[in-house]
Formats: structure tokens, C-alpha cells, sequence
């Protein structure tokens, strides 16, 4: 059997997994269809207030931390060990705390570039004579027509000629309200922020999560987003406008397995 199975063509040894890979695609776009047709002549619905913790797949952050310093008291001291001023600081710096981070993006790439390539190739052999037997002779052993002194020309020509460019520019500017979800033993701060706007039947959702540190944030409470370390920040959205910029699943499956 094992023998059996090396003689059969790839394509059929391997008809079984395409199927099932055909089934399962079938079934995830009629799911979604389903989905999709009950949300007809609704607007998207807006993702309820949750836990970070309790999100699916969060892990909390883990990085290389120093060793912290023991606390001293001063029982007769209006000093406390750590604050900035003899107030109350109004800043985030515990669990829970929320503070605005400022986005400001303005990217610009440009890059443009040209490559090009030719060759030329020509091979050419014959056979005069062959162990004393000479042009003639050796005509009646070769098939007719054929020349013994031009047996073989080949030539070959190749040109290449290559040219890319990106031109990409990008401007984001938001205000988003970020929660305060871990402490680290270091003192910095880990932030997770969601922000979600509907108008009409278009929703927009923006999240930002990564570590600052306590002392960039500014005495409005407020930190900027390139002070933002391991930052994680997505803008998309979901509804009619978004899906129509999509291209059908069916469509992405065939981009996906057509290997030209």
C-alpha cells in the first residue's frame, strides 16, 4: 500500500486536504454571512465596558526590572517618600488611574528605485571528425539532413528591467483616556486605552496599550505618544463604508492559494 500511494500523483494524494481546506473556508464565510444578514439595516454594535484583565489572550507585561529600594519612613515628616510635592499629585501612578495620551502621527516615506538587467548567450558545437571517421562518413551515420560540422547552436537573450517606489503618508491626531492596568516593580506604568465612536452605521475603534513612565506624564495628566515604550496603537473601524473597501472572501482565498 505504502508503494501504492508514492505511484499516485501529488494531486490526487493531496485532493482529500484541499477539500477539507475548501469545507472549512465554505463554512467560516457562511458563518459570517449569516452574521452579516441578521446586521442588515443595523448599526454596528459598540463592544461593552470589560475588565483588561479579563480580556481572551491578555498576558500581563514582563520586563527586566531593577531592584527595588527599600521604602524609609518619616513618622514627623510631611515628606512622602516618592511624591513630586508636598500636594496631592493628581497624576496617574496606581492601578486603576486614567490619564489622556496625546497622538500625534505624521509619517512620510518616499522611495523610488530601478534595477535592470541584460544577458546574452550563444553556444555553438560541431563534429568534424570522429576517431579518424571525417564529414562524409560521418553523415551517413547521422540522420539524414543532419550536418556534422553544425551539430548544435544554441543562443539565449534575457532583459530584466525592474522598478518599485513607495510614496506613503500617514497623519493621525487624537486624545484618548487610557487606564492604568499593571505597575511594574520598576515604577512604570502600563496603559490600556479603547476608544469607540459610531456615527450613522460607521464605528470607529481606536486602541493604544504600551509602558510610559510616571514622570512623563505632564501636570495636566496628559503624555504624549512617542514617550510610549513597547506601543501598540490600531485605528480601524467596522460597518457599511469599511466593508465595502473589502475584498470578498472568496476573493482573498483565490489571492491566497493561486500561486500565480
Amino acid at each position: 500500500m505504502p508503494a501504492l500511494q508514492s505511484t499516485l500523483p501529488s494531486t490526487i494524494r493531496f485532493a482529500p486536504r484541499l477539500l477539507l481546506i475548501a469545507a472549512a473556508a465554505v463554512s467560516l464565510t457562511a458563518c459570517n454571512a449569516a452574521s452579516r444578514i441578521g446586521d442588515i439595516g443595523k448599526a454596528p454594535e459598540l463592544s461593552g465596558i470589560q475588565d483588561p484583565h479579563a480580556q481572551p489572550g491578555y498576558q500581563p507585561v514582563s520586563l527586566p526590572m531593577p531592584t527595588p529600594l527599600p521604602t524609609e519612613r518619616n513618622p514627623n515628616s510631611l515628606w512622602r517618600t516618592g511624591a513630586k510635592a508636598f500636594f496631592k499629585d493628581q497624576r496617574a501612578n496606581k492601578v486603576g488611574d486614567i490619564l489622556t495620551v496625546n497622538i500625534s502621527i505624521d509619517d512620510q516615506a518616499k522611495l523610488a528605485n530601478e534595477s535592470k538587467r541584460s544577458r546574452a548567450n550563444g553556444e555553438k558545437a560541431g563534429m568534424p571528425n570522429l576517431f579518424g571517421l571525417e564529414v562524409g562518413t560521418l553523415s551517413r551515420v547521422l540522420p539524414a539532413g543532419a550536418n556534422a560540422s553544425s551539430l548544435v547552436d544554441l543562443s539565449s537573450s534575457t532583459n530584466n528591467d525592474g522598478k518599485g517606489s513607495v510614496d506613503r503618508n500617514e497623519k493621525i491626531v487624537l486624545k484618548v483616556a487610557a487606564l492604568v492596568s499593571q505597575s511594574l516593580p520598576n515604577g512604570n506604568l502600563v496603559i490600556q486605552g479603547r476608544q469607540e465612536v459610531r456615527v450613522n452605521y460607521e464605528a470607529r475603534d481606536l486602541q493604544i496599550t504600551g509602558v510610559i513612565r510616571p514622570e512623563d506624564i505632564t501636570a495636566q495628566n496628559t503624555i504624549s505618544y512617542e514617550k510610549i515604550a513597547e506601543a501598540r496603537i490600531s485605528y480601524g473601524g467596522r460597518g457599511q463604508i469599511t466593508d465595502v473597501q473589502q475584498p470578498r472572501y472568496g476573493q482573498q482565498l483565490y489571492d491566497i492559494i493561486m500561486p500565480f
